[in-house]
């Protein structure tokens, strides 16, 4: 991180720096929210949760280092610096802002989109790499806590910075965007996914381009084409990726190569170049030739762009194959929508060989739950052999796809227990299977278990 001031850093949140030194010119190297991790050049930043308050901890903190706090709770006793604020959580915000725009030659890219967010920036990071130094969002630090902690790990050696964004109500994409302030905003598709908070898929587009009138000066909009809400935005400069004949870029000549992934060939006005994903799925040669669009918008050579697609490894849980003894796994379990579920089966189904699927609950879809899981359900059964299906919504999969009439052998589990204790009497050797949930369906469970069978 690069050092700040504490006057900066009142200043950046409209505090009130009270200190019984005059410690305006102290720095800050590091910010934290967790009291835990605060040392030596710490800002503590206590935020309220819903089982602890951060203010509780403020104590503990100068003893290990720390250099400041902020609060909303002064305290005279102290002796040591501290930044008063109305709200901790909204002055995290500022400064992320602030500390953002302290880096003026920096390429930001803004990632975000009912599915295949983290899949579409980790393909970015992996062909951008190829010639830039560049920070990405690890983990699923993604929400209005989660940019913050991104955007304070950037440093002077870093060229671009590609941070994913993830919402499910309004207001929030316009937060997270005026920190984030991208030169390229990339939104992959307008989904069925928060449906509960945003109601429509109308609402869900509204939501998403929050983002867009905090895009920087001549910054421009890199959006799925094929997508029939996003193809209409045209408030700002955009660029248009897909499959369609109309898109800015576009993927032609897609050749499946089973489980070791898809070769294409990417198509604009002026190249036609053959490429590889080494992954399965049209969505990820979506998301290569939507990276392929920003590396040529940041100047990059067109060649190393196809290295990049060509060396880009997934991160777990992601529609990772998992070859065992027994079984081919295809790992999708970090989280599950109505669209995602549907595209994860398509793709099984195009495989040789048997397929199934265990599939769980979708989460935040409201009073169309029941529906959507139904529609998964008729989608399993156009793909599969053997559907295995857990939690209490999860039994709208199976019904609809035993009554789709296509002969698919399907089973409900209460919970990953049932489901672990039986699993094994619906699975045959060699099967492909799909694991795919809302993640609070915790199953990376299912996957590790699947993982130890042998013969």
């Amino acid at each position: 991180m690069k050092a700040m001031t504490l006057r900066e850093i009142a200043d950046a949140c409209g505090g009130k720096l009270i200190s019984p030194d005059n410690a305006e010119n102290l720095t800050v190297t590091d910010i934290t929210i967790d009291s835990r991790t605060a040392g030596e050049g710490s800002l503590y930043i206590p935020i309220k949760g819903q089982r602890f308050d951060g203010h509780d901890f403020i104590g503990s903190v100068f003893g290990n280092g720390a250099v400041c706090t902020l609060t909303e709770r002064p305290d005279d006793s102290l002796r040591k610096p501290q930044i008063v604020v109305e709200s901790t959580a909204a002055a995290l915000q500022d400064i992320a802002a602030y500390y953002r725009s302290r880096f003026k030659n920096l390429k930001v890219i803004g990632v975000t989109g009912s599915s295949g967010k983290t899949s579409t920036k980790e393909m970015i990071y992996s062909v951008l790499s190829e010639h830039f130094n560049v920070l990405k969002t690890e983990g699923n630090l993604n929400n209005e806590i989660g940019v913050p902690k991104t955007l304070f790990r950037i440093n002077e050696e870093h060229e671009v910075a590609i941070v994913e964004m993830g919402i499910n109500h309004f207001g929030e994409m316009t937060r997270l965007a005026r920190m984030v302030r991208p030169d390229i905003a990339v939104i992959t598709n307008i989904g069925t996914a928060h449906l509960e908070f945003l109601e429509t898929r109308d609402g869900i587009l509204k939501a998403k381009t929050e983002m867009l009138p905090y895009l920087a000066e001549n910054g421009t909009a890199v959006l799925n084409g094929d997508d029939d809400k996003l193809c209409t935005v045209n408030s700002v400069k955009t660029s248009f990726f897909g499959f369609g004949k109309t898109n800015d870029i576009k993927a032609e000549n897609l050749v499946q190569n089973g489980i070791e992934g898809t070769s294409f060939t990417i198509v604009t006005d002026d190249i036609r170049l053959n490429a590889f994903v080494p992954a399965l799925g049209n969505h990820m040669v979506m998301n290569a030739i939507a990276a392929f669009r920003i590396s040529e918008l940041l100047g990059m050579p067109a060649e190393k762009a196809v290295t990049g697609i060509r060396n880009f490894k997934n991160i777990d849980g992601r529609f990772n194959v998992i070859k065992t003894d027994y079984f081919t796994l295809i790992n999708d379990c970090y989280n599950a929508n109505p669209d995602s579920v549907k595209a994860s089966l398509k793709v099984v189904g195009s495989l040789k060989g048997r397929k199934a699927a265990v599939l769980a609950d979708m989460k935040e879809l409201g009073d169309i739950s029941e529906k959507m899981h139904r529609e998964v359900g008729a989608a399993a059964a156009e793909n599969l052999d053997t559907l295995i299906c857990i939690g209490p919504e999860a039994r709208f999969i199976k019904e609809a796809a035993e009554s789709a009439g296509n002969g698919i052998k399907a089973v409900h589990f209460a919970d990953n227990e049932e489901a672990k204790a039986n699993i094994y009497n619906w699975l045959e050797k060699d099967d492909t299977v799909l694991i795919k949930g809302s993640h609070s369906m915790n199953l990376s469970e299912i996957t590790s278990f699947l993982k130890e069978k042998k013969f």
